[in-house]
């Protein structure tokens, strides 16, 4: 073992102080930033492809949100994975890795999103599935009877075009917290809101949809 790696390890105990208040992801993202910063890039890539196994679920879920299209969602968690290795550098270690992460998934999904509209203006309308009857990444399909499918993909296309009706901030809100798996604490930091700014806008954001979600039954 190197010396760099050697030291990366006797510095493990203090990073691991650390993740008891953050995360496990926290500190993983620690010691890679770490072994970067020793030039240790193959080892850091390593320990990098055990960080992208653990946040990718989410993040593809959350892409999806943002983009309903599973090929658009794949894009920008890709694009959100390589500017995380290329600036973990500037990876603050006293914050969460989630909140960093989300930040910069967030961002990676409303660029392509503006991409994809400058786009549209300059090409034909072209016919494309319907996003909300595109399945959702991850969700399970066994053991479920065709009606069953069938009712669960109308629910998904009436909570889509739902949530596609809130304002801006309350959508961004209520994604973070509900698909992205984030806390109200975690929003805030991303967002650079106040926490009980963030908790008002997802108040109102469920309040909406539970009223747009009752119209529609």
């Amino acid at each position: 073992m190197s010396r760099t790696r050697e030291r990366v390890e006797r510095d493990r105990p203090a990073r691991s102080e650390r993740s008891d208040r953050l995360s496990a992801d926290s500190a993983l993202a620690a010691e890679v930033k770490a072994l970067v910063v020793a030039g240790e890039r193959d080892a850091a890539r390593d320990r990098f492809g055990a960080l992208v196994a653990s946040q990718q679920r989410r993040a593809v879920r959350l892409a999806y949100q943002y983009l309903r299209d599973t090929h658009d969602a794949d894009e920008a968690v890709q694009d959100a994975f390589v500017k995380v290795f290329t600036h973990i550098t500037t990876y603050r270690e006293d914050l969460p890795f989630e909140v960093w992460f989300t930040r910069i998934l967030v961002n990676a999904c409303l660029d392509l999103r503006k991409a994809r509209a400058r786009r549209l203006r300059w090409v034909l309308p072209i016919e494309r599935p319907n996003p909300a009857e595109t399945a959702t990444p991850d969700v399970p399909d066994r053991d479920r009877t065709t009606e069953d499918k069938l009712v669960a993909k109308a629910r998904i296309r009436e909570i889509a075009a739902a949530v596609d009706q809130l304002p801006e901030r309350q959508r961004t809100v209520f994604m973070l917290c509900h698909f992205g798996d984030q806390t109200t604490s975690q929003v805030s930091e991303a967002l650079g809101l106040s926490e009980a700014t963030v908790r008002v806008h997802l108040f109102r954001a469920v309040r909406k949809l539970r009223r747009l979600l009752e119209r529609d039954l």
